[in-house]
């Protein structure tokens, strides 16, 4: 199957890390993604398994889609590394230097989505901590918080990537979280065992969810970052460290967030996660410290919106197209619920899980282009095909067989379907 040439193959625009920038290691990675993983909007997504799953099955859901996304983001982390390319970079090596504008532009657009949900989240907590503080409530606190979190996000774009992960993650930003889940953690492990284990795993679900949807939402949250880990990985200073680094930080993480968002709706009555945080002995104090915490997420998504929006507008530097993207997050934030993050990260998903199963299906040829810096045709056929066809089929199972899931066949239909065309092609 040939590629579609316009006019013929072009010389790819390598923004490769050169050696002397490849500062992270093991550790760096594993704080980096360890962080990354943790925020209140992953306790919000884990709180959307109950009460459809009973807390057996949901407590499985949430390893199964831990592992098996972390292992897929890991994955694409030791391919960022060994190519040292941004994700931007990977997808038009693997679509076509025409064609793969087209995902990048729709990870731009997500990335600005993710961005104003991080800053919503930061403004409700902030709203929630200010209405038990200080007794304010009201659009005047919802404003001001808005501001405030986007006015710092902004700030955070002014400086460099590397060092705040270095110099604030791995040494301040990651003990400061880990004391605050251990935290929440012993005071809702205490109320669940004051009720008594059997009687909460007793407890059977509505039926709304299934066992493999309950999966797609978590994988969802790993799968969400696959256009973004690569931007880090690349400054990685092996493969394995990256992909060690990226799987061990970020399948904790994960786990111990969803699984907290789950114990959190089941002993509090409101069903509301951050007053049921709130709750909590010293809640106020763990959950000041996890809204800190989510600044790190929505500076991932901005810095990679950054990046990736290199491909597609020439003649900024990274800090304006930064600021840009913020500025735009921040007025979509202050139109925006937090229900709406369900439909918006499942959606997403469709889009994202069988583009990176092309991806991996197409792992050493990428890697093989990027070593040998050579030309990249306008127009990969092969993987638009097997993309399209992952997305028909994730949406396909959504409809007809739900409780299979989505996430699982798309990836494995784009995965298989690549690699049969990749072999015709051959």
């Amino acid at each position: 199957m040939a590629d579609i040439h316009a006019p013929a193959a072009q010389a790819f625009s390598s923004s490769s890390i050169s050696q002397k920038d490849r500062v992270f290691g093991f550790k760096d990675q594993m704080a980096l993604w360890f962080s990354l993983g943790v925020g209140l909007l992953v306790m919000q997504v884990g709180a959307y398994l109950m009460p459809g799953l009973s807390p057996g099955l949901a407590a499985l859901a949430i390893v199964v889609g831990s592992v098996l996304g972390a292992l897929i983001l890991a994955t694409t982390a030791r391919l960022g590394q060994q190519t040292g390319q941004s994700s931007a970079g990977i997808i038009e090596l693997g679509f076509g230097s025409a064609f793969g504008k087209v995902p990048i532009i729709l990870n731009v657009i997500q990335l600005l989505g993710w961005t104003a949900f991080e800053i919503a989240i930061m403004r409700d907590g902030t709203l929630a901590v200010m209405k038990q503080w200080l007794g304010l409530e009201g659009s005047a606190p919802a404003v001001f918080a808005t501001a405030l979190w986007g006015g710092i996000l902004l700030l955070l774009m002014l400086g460099k990537m590397t060092s705040l992960v270095r110099q604030f993650l791995s040494r301040i930003g990651l003990p400061l979280v880990v004391i605050s889940l251990l935290w929440l953690t012993y005071a809702f492990v205490s109320a669940s065992s004051a009720k008594g284990w059997d009687t909460l795993f007793s407890t059977t679900g509505t039926g709304e969810m299934g066992f493999w949807s309950g999966v797609d939402l978590v994988i969802a949250m790993p799968i969400s970052w696959l256009p973004l880990v690569a931007d880090y990985a690349r400054y990685g200073r092996t493969a394995q460290g990256s992909f060690s680094g990226t799987f061990v930080g970020y399948v904790f993480a994960n786990i111990w967030c969803y699984a907290l968002g789950v114990l959190v709706i089941l002993n509090q009555p409101s069903g509301d996660l951050v007053t049921g945080l709130l709750l909590a002995q010293f809640g106020l104090i763990a959950l000041s410290l996890i809204i800190i915490d989510e600044l790190d997420n929505a500076y991932g998504d901005l810095h990679s919106g950054s990046v990736s929006s290199e491909r597609l507008v020439s003649g900024l530097s990274l800090t304006t197209r930064g600021l840009i993207l913020g500025v735009v997050s921040i007025a979509i934030a202050s139109a925006i619920d937090m229900h709406a993050i369900e439909p918006f990260i499942l959606y997403l998903s469709s889009v994202f899980v069988p583009l990176f199963g092309v991806i991996l299906a197409n792992y050493q040829s990428i890697k093989q282009r990027a070593a040998n810096n050579e030309g990249v045709s306008a127009f990969h056929l092969g993987p638009v095909i097997s993309w399209l066809v992952g997305i028909a089929t994730y949406h396909g199972a959504a409809l007809y067989y739900p409780d299979f899931g989505s996430a699982l066949p798309s990836l494995i239909i784009s995965f298989a379907v690549a690699k049969i065309l990749a072999a015709i092609k051959n």
